[in-house]
């Protein structure tokens, strides 16, 4: 029986490559449209489909009307591939399900997918036939992937999801539209443990993408922070970013996002023309090499601390097949009558393995690392007996399968002199006030250079980081920036204090005459609080900062690690 599939935006920069695959697939009758009927036509005619399947191209609007023409063409199933999908309606999977088709799309824009299934679940159940949104890298490809790596998992901690395409990459103006659409304006992030705000394409970082080297990914508009941080109760953040691999391209960008940012633009649609003309300049040092990665740290089946990741490399320009990948995949599901009548989100829905087994004709890998991180940072210092004879709840803050995400109140007085306001703000430590929310997270990393922790604080919105390690002595560090800082630690039944052994900058050591002074506390109070009081002064300054307060674990407080099971994603209809 042959099934015929309307393929909407055949012509693009995704839906050639998806015309292309979905041609291998026997019992197909492909009809691919576009808006100029010569370019489908074309298309059409340089495919060679295999026996059992054919493909003719037509000229298609499905902004005009959709439903009068889906309706004479009768398909089985509806994708669409066109795009942008950001401030799109609901009218040609309305037009799809109303004609008696199933349709499938790839879109990753957050407001359409979250809006999918209310709008059309209803019809689609009625005509016992299936409509899904997102059958892209983003939300199937990415949560497929989380499914896979956290299967039995008591508890997900971060979640990092990263797309970095090859700079030669065919790149079309629904890309362009799609990313402009948001530089620069708010955007949802998952972080300490619940929904915020960061700027797309301004939060950025470097990373480490398997087989790639580092490259600069920003934060990028999808479904996935608001989705999986609520629905997998991930306790710190889930976070998408993108980055380019020109850094001429990624830097523009990421100075648009800041003009918008701070008013000097608006709209930046007129641009497209000539960001797409300018790759042809900006691509040349780039290469045809890109990939995925998603990492996820938390606790596993048997509660050990541990770091999984998935990643993707795509080699030789097979790069932008890797979108189109789940909605090849959904279609063979389709096939097989696996999936269930009704309209949702492609969360859950696909398998890992069966995206993956579409990267079979390309020059795509996948591989997936395992990693258990061990002791934690203060617990490699003070030894196993000293650090269990602390009090619980800074046993609790310190081990590696504590809570990650600690909130509570602290109040900081802040030296006056110039020079310690000038290093308060190069730091990030906050100004002076009296009984702020407070929130702590920490993050335990294994890198080069072994493992480490890092501290975020969070003084009422005031941020800054350091990180603590082991040195090669088995005594602790802390770094702020340049700054590392050798910490001597006491431990006790009543707690814990610390002062500053030495410290270097940029490498180079401190004399002692410039070290700065420290007087660190922890203890626990008498409502099992975890208790901290930090005064740190400098020579010829005097007084840094001094903040103190209390903080309990994020959700209550706790007596022993967390160890509520993960409700996991579905493993697939």
């Amino acid at each position: 029986m042959t099934r015929r599939v309307l393929l909407i935006g055949g012509t693009g920069v995704f839906g050639r490559r998806l015309a292309r695959h979905l041609a291998a697939i026997p019992g197909l009758d492909l009809l691919i449209t576009s808006r100029d009927d010569r370019k489908a036509r074309a298309l059409a005619s340089a495919i060679t489909p295999i026996p059992g399947t054919t493909i003719s191209g037509l000229g298609f609007d499905h902004r005009r009307e959709p439903s009068r023409d889906i309706a004479r063409l009768a398909p089985w199933l509806v994708i669409d591939a066109s795009g942008p999908f950001q401030g799109a309606g609901y009218e040609v999977p309305l037009a799809a399900l109303s004609a008696g088709a199933h349709v499938v799309d790839l879109a990753d824009a957050r407001e359409y997918i979250l809006g999918y299934g209310a709008a059309l679940d209803g019809l689609a159940r009625e005509h016992g036939l299936v409509a899904l949104a997102g059958a892209s890298s983003t939300p199937a490809l990415s949560t497929a992937a989380v499914a896979a790596l956290t299967t039995g998992w008591q508890r997900i901690d971060t979640l990092d999801i990263a797309i970095t395409p090859g700079g030669r990459s065919e790149v079309g103006e629904a890309v362009i539209a799609a990313i402009l659409s948001y530089a620069g304006r708010p955007i949802p992030i998952w972080r300490e443990g619940a929904l915020q705000a960061t700027d797309g394409w301004l939060d950025s970082r470097r990373i480490a993408m398997p087989g790639l080297g580092r490259r600069r990914v920003a934060a990028v508009e999808t479904v996935d922070a608001q989705w999986l941080g609520p629905s997998l109760n991930v306790q710190s953040r889930v976070a998408f970013r993108a980055g380019l691999e020109s850094p001429v391209e990624q830097w523009g960008i990421m100075s648009l996002a800041w003009l918008r940012r701070h008013g000097a633009i608006g709209r930046l649609d007129a641009l497209i023309p000539a960001l797409l003309a300018a790759r042809r300049i900006t691509r040349l040092p780039t290469s045809d090499r890109g990939g995925m990665l998603v990492a996820v740290r938390g606790l596993d089946a048997e509660g050990r601390l541990r770091r999984s990741c998935w990643s993707l490399l795509a080699e030789h320009g097979d790069g932008p097949h890797v979108p189109t990948l789940p909605a090849a995949a959904a279609l063979r599901a389709l096939l097989n009558g696996r999936l269930t009548p009704g309209a949702r989100p492609a969360i859950g829905v696909l398998t890992l393995a069966e995206i993956e087994a579409e990267t079979a004709p390309y020059a795509i890998t996948t591989r997936r690392e395992e990693t258990v991180l061990g002791q934690s940072i203060v617990r490699q210092a003070l030894g196993e007996a000293a650090f269990a004879a602390l009090p619980a709840p800074l046993t609790a803050f310190h081990a590696p399968e504590g809570p990650p995400v600690w909130h509570g109140r602290a109040s900081i007085e802040a030296g006056s002199h110039p020079l310690a306001r000038l290093l308060r703000w190069l730091i990030g430590l906050p100004s002076a006030a009296r009984d702020l929310p407070v929130t702590v997270t920490i993050e335990r990393v294994t890198g080069a250079e072994g493992e480490a922790e890092v501290w975020t604080r969070n003084f009422g919105g005031s941020c800054f980081n350091s990180r603590l390690s082991v040195d090669g002595r088995g005594r602790l560090e802390e770094a702020f920036g340049p700054m590392r800082f050798g910490l001597d630690v006491a431990a006790s039944a009543d707690g814990l204090a610390l002062a500053v052994s030495g410290a270097r900058c940029l490498g180079i050591p401190l004399p002692r005459l410039l070290l700065p002074r420290a007087e660190a506390r922890e203890h626990a109070d008498d409502q099992g609080r975890f208790r901290f009081d930090i005064r740190l002064t400098l020579p010829f300054v005097g007084l840094l900062t001094h903040y103190r307060g209390w903080l309990a674990p994020a959700g209550g407080a706790l007596t022993q690690p967390e160890m509520a099971e993960v409700s996991p994603l579905p493993a697939g209809d």
